[in-house]
């Protein structure tokens, strides 16, 4: 079962309704995205197929362009008001079946109510998204997250929210690695590096560089660091500071 239906009008919607097709399609899943031209099979009964499965999606996508009413029909009537215009009868037909019904506006196109047939006016009160191909990206984007959040199944599906997923998955995974710290500073700093604007500081064994030597703590304790040729030294005692012990 198809969820997404995918209606517009031969001669005005082609080619954006092959572009929401292949690209939901791409996100969702195959076989989430009902386009008539694609999706009914070679010696089926047309108008069953489409009645079927338009009451069985969740949600039309009615994409309308600049020639959406200029059809006209023998009688010279526009082609909406014909008695067998299909394009209109899937829209009644989501209305119907109570599923959501989005317009998908584009060239700039406007939904006026007075130019729609009678048994389609209550699609001007249905809240719109505009479809630009200067601004298809963003606007596919956008037309895919309004599914994704009117349909929860459409969201188990969605390969963006996967992928989110798995940069969040990845983020807690370096959080865990680093114990929470950030650069990974804290609790037992052995063999540890501490990045900074000035460089790495190395905690572990061996040579510390890190700068100008100083000394002296008052405890007959002796600090020396010093730069590429550096140690870390300590020294209880001896000349280099006072004797400790208790007094006399």
């Amino acid at each position: 079962m198809s969820i997404v239906f995918v209606n517009y009008r031969t001669g005005d919607g082609d080619a954006v309704a092959a572009l929401l097709e292949h690209e939901l399609s791409a996100r969702f899943g195959d076989g989430q995205v009902f386009r008539a031209s694609t999706s009914i099979p070679p010696g089926s009964r047309f108008p069953r197929e489409l009645i079927t499965a338009v009451r069985r999606s969740h949600v039309l996508l009615a994409v309308i362009g600049r020639r959406w009413f200029d059809p006209r029909t023998p009688d010279d009537r526009p082609e909406g008001e014909r008695p067998f215009d299909w394009t209109g009868r899937e829209i009644v037909e989501a209305f119907e079946s109570g599923a959501v019904v989005i317009p998908v506006l584009t060239d700039s196109v406007r939904l006026d109510r007075d130019r729609l047939p009678t048994e389609l006016t209550e699609l001007a009160d249905c809240q719109y998204r505009r479809l630009d191909v200067r601004n298809s990206r963003a606007d596919l984007t956008r037309i895919g997250d309004d599914l994704a959040q009117l349909v929860p199944a459409l969201a188990r599906t969605d390969s963006r929210r996967a992928e989110a997923e798995e940069r969040r998955t990845a983020e807690r995974g370096s959080r865990a690695r680093t114990g929470g710290r950030v650069g990974g500073v804290g609790g037992d700093l052995s063999g540890t590096v501490i990045d900074s604007l000035r460089g790495a500081v190395h905690t572990g064994s061996g040579n510390l560089n890190c700068g100008p030597q100083f000394s002296g703590d008052g405890m007959g304790v002796q600090y020396v660091t010093g730069g590429d040729f550096g140690k870390s030294q300590q020294r209880f005692g001896g000349s280099a500071g006072h004797e400790s012990g208790p007094d006399r």
